[in-house]
C-alpha cells in the first residue's frame, strides 16, 4: 500500500489547491454519481452515498447539484451511465488507468485518446495495464486520539485487510465488494468515516526521479481529472522524496 499512500498524500495536497479552482467541487459531485450508480439513490440504504452527500454538504455543494448528481448516477437524468476504464501509458512508460462514467462512449473515447496523446502518453488496448492493479475499497478514518491498535482490530473484525497511518488519519483497505460493509461497521464502532471509494491500487511502481518528469506526470493526471466524464485516475508512479520536496517549494 505504500505506493498508493504516497500518491494519496500528493492528491490531498493537490485537492487543497484545486479547491481554489472549483475542481474539488466537481470531485464531490462525481463521488455522488459513482456512489448512486454503485448502490442506488437512497442514502438510507446506500452508506457510500450517504458519506458522499455529507462530504458534499460540508463542501457547500447546493442541494440541487447533489440531487442532480444522484439522478445522474441512477440514470434518471441523462440516460443510463456506463463505467469504462481507459488504459494506457504516461511519460516513461508509467501505467495509467482512467475510470470514466458516461452516457455516450462515442463521445468519451475520442476525448480520452486525445488526452493521452497531448500529455505525452499513449492509449492502449483493454487489459494492457489492468494486470498491474488490484481493485480495492479505500476508507479514510479521521479524528483525534484514535488508538491505532484498537482501530486495526476493528478493521480486521469488520472484514478489512489492513490500514496505514497518514498525516490526517488512517487509510483502511479492503476487498472492493466489502467496502460498504467494512465502512458501516467502523462507523457503528464509533469511528469517523470521512470518505470511501473503490480504487485501483498498483502492484508495482515506477519511481520518478526528476522534477520535469514529475511535473509532466502530474499534469497528465490533472488534465484527465478536469474532464467531466472522468471519475478518477490511477497510475503506478512514485515521486522520489527529493523531487517531491522540489515540487513543494
Amino acid at each position: 500500500m505504500s505506493g498508493h499512500s504516497h500518491w494519496a498524500g500528493i492528491k490531498r495536497r493537490k485537492e487543497a489547491q484545486d479547491a481554489k479552482r472549483g475542481v474539488a467541487f466537481q470531485k464531490l459531485i462525481k463521488d455522488i454519481i459513482a456512489a448512486a450508480r454503485e448502490g442506488g439513490g437512497d442514502p438510507n440504504a446506500n452508506f457510500r452515498l450517504k458519506v458522499a452527500i455529507d462530504r458534499a454538504k460540508a463542501g457547500n455543494v447546493p442541494a440541487d447539484n447533489i440531487d442532480r448528481g444522484i439522478k445522474r448516477g441512477t440514470g434518471e437524468l441523462g440516460g443510463p451511465m456506463e463505467e469504462i476504464y481507459y488504459e494506457g501509458y504516461g511519460p516513461d512508460g508509467v501505467a495509467v488507468m482512467v475510470d470514466a462514467m458516461t452516457d455516450n462512449r462515442n463521445r468519451t473515447a475520442p476525448v480520452m485518446r486525445s488526452l493521452f496523446t497531448k500529455c505525452g502518453g499513449q492509449i492502449g488496448e483493454m487489459g494492457c495495464v489492468a494486470w498491474n492493479f488490484d481493485r480495492k475499497g479505500i476508507i479514510q478514518i479521521v479524528g483525534q486520539g484514535i488508538d491505532e491498535e484498537e482501530l486495526l482490530m476493528a478493521v480486521l473484525d469488520a472484514g478489512g485487510d489492513d490500514m496505514t497511518a497518514g498525516e490526517e488519519g488512517f487509510e483502511v483497505n479492503c476487498e472492493a465488494t466489502m467496502l460498504a460493509k467494512v465502512a458501516q461497521a467502523l462507523k457503528d464502532a464509533g469511528y469517523n468515516v470521512e470518505s470511501m471509494e473503490i480504487a485501483m491500487i498498483p502492484k508495482n511502481t515506477v519511481t520518478i526521479t526528476t522534477k520535469e518528469k514529475a511535473q509532466k506526470m502530474l499534469s497528465l493526471v490533472e488534465r484527465f481529472e478536469e474532464e467531466d466524464d472522468v471519475q478518477a485516475v490511477y497510475a503506478n508512479f512514485v515521486i522520489a522524496d527529493d523531487v517531491l520536496a522540489q515540487l513543494d517549494d
